[in-house]
C-alpha cells in the first residue's frame, strides 16, 4: 500500500521491527470513514482488526433500558477490537465521533504475523492491558459513593489530559460534546446531564461555547472531583 507508514507514529507499534511495521501497512488498508459511521457492531464478529489512525472513535454499549452507555473514547494509534481471533462475538460497538482513517487488517494476517513477531505479540497485549486498567478505573468511580457531578468532572478532566487544546480561558476538550454526548457518557437520561452540565459552569470550572467545552479550572477540577471541594483559581 502506498503512502507513508502511519504506524510508525503510532503510540502503541511505533517500536515495532521495520519489517513488521511494513508487513502491516503492505497487507491492510486504510480506509475513511464519516463521522457516525460504526465500525464494529455488538453481537457480530469482526472479520478484521481495526487502527485508528486519525480523528477519534467511541466504544459503547446499550444499557437494558437501550440507553448508549460510552466506554471509552479513542485517538490515534488505538487497536479498536475487543480481539483479534474470531471466537467470540464483540459486546461493544464502536463508532467513528469525526471523519477518521483507519488501518483495516483481515484477523488471520494480523495473527500470522503475531505468531512471527512476539513484539507485536506484546503490542497488543499493552493495548488491552490498558483498556482494562481505564475501564477498572472507570468501574472504580462508578461504584463508589460520589454524586454524578463529580463522575460528570473526572470524565471531562481526563478528556482534557487526553485531548485537551491549551486556549487563552483555559483547556479546551479537541471533541464536540453535546448535551447527549453527556447523557450518554454518564448514562443518564439528558435532564440530568444539562443539569450537571450548568452545576459545573456555575462552580467556575467550565466554559461551553457551541459543542466544545473548556476546563477553565484544570487544578479546581481535578479537586472537585478528588474531594467534592470548589476551589477558587489561583
Amino acid at each position: 500500500m502506498p503512502g507513508r507508514n502511519r504506524l510508525a507514529q503510532s503510540r502503541f507499534f511505533k517500536e515495532l521491527p521495520k519489517e513488521t511495521l511494513d508487513f502491516l501497512w503492505r497487507e491492510g488498508c486504510v480506509r475513511e470513514f464519516s463521522k457516525g459511521s460504526v465500525l464494529i457492531h455488538a453481537g457480530e464478529m469482526p472479520a478484521s482488526v481495526y487502527i485508528q489512525l486519525t480523528g477519534k472513535s467511541m466504544i459503547y454499549n446499550l444499557t437494558h433500558a437501550g440507553r448508549r452507555k460510552i466506554l471509552f473514547i479513542f485517538g490515534s494509534g488505538v487497536l479498536l477490537n475487543e480481539h483479534v481471533e474470531n471466537v467470540k462475538a464483540s459486546s461493544c460497538y464502536c463508532e467513528m465521533i469525526n471523519k477518521s482513517k483507519v488501518l483495516v487488517i483481515s484477523s488471520a494476517k494480523f495473527l500470522q504475523r503475531m505468531e512471527k513477531d512476539f513484539q507485536l505479540a506484546k503490542a497488543v497485549l499493552v493495548i488491552q492491558e490498558w483498556k482494562m486498567w481505564r475501564l477498572c478505573h472507570q468501574l472504580k468511580n462508578t461504584l463508589g459513593g460520589i454524586g454524578l457531578e463529580r463522575k460528570l468532572a473526572a470524565k471531562l478532566w481526563k478528556l482534557s489530559r487526553d485531548f485537551g487544546v491549551e486556549r487563552e480561558d483555559g483547556i479546551e476538550i479537541d471533541v464536540d460534546m453535546s448535551i447527549t454526548f453527556l447523557a450518554d457518557m454518564l448514562g443518564t437520561p439528558r435532564e440530568t446531564a444539562s443539569r450537571l452540565c450548568t452545576m459545573l459552569l456555575n462552580y467556575g470550572l467550565i466554559q461551553r461555547k457551541k459543542k466544545r467545552i473548556i476546563i477553565t479550572n484544570p487544578k479546581g477540577m481535578a479537586t472537585f472531583y478528588k474531594t467534592g471541594k470548589i476551589e477558587e483559581p489561583q
